[in-house]
């Protein structure tokens, strides 16, 4: 393998916004997520609302403008 031409791979903080933290390894020492195994609607059975980038919001407000016509 060439030398030098590899990122460092560190040990990495995760934090959700869910307020779940932990260690893994990464080549960013830092990583923040939205979703993770602790509240992903996919691991945890509970139905949970994930607007990204205010698509929900947008919606809503189309869906208003069409019911006025």
């Amino acid at each position: 393998m060439k030398t030098e031409i590899h990122p460092e791979y560190v040990r990495s903080h995760v934090q959700c916004t869910c307020g779940n933290e932990f260690y893994t390894r990464s080549t960013e020492p830092e990583i923040r997520v939205e979703l993770c195994a602790k509240c992903h609607p996919f691991y945890t059975g509970r139905q949970k609302l994930v607007d990204t980038g205010g698509r929900v919001e947008r919606f809503k407000r189309r869906q208003a403008r069409a019911g006025k016509k």
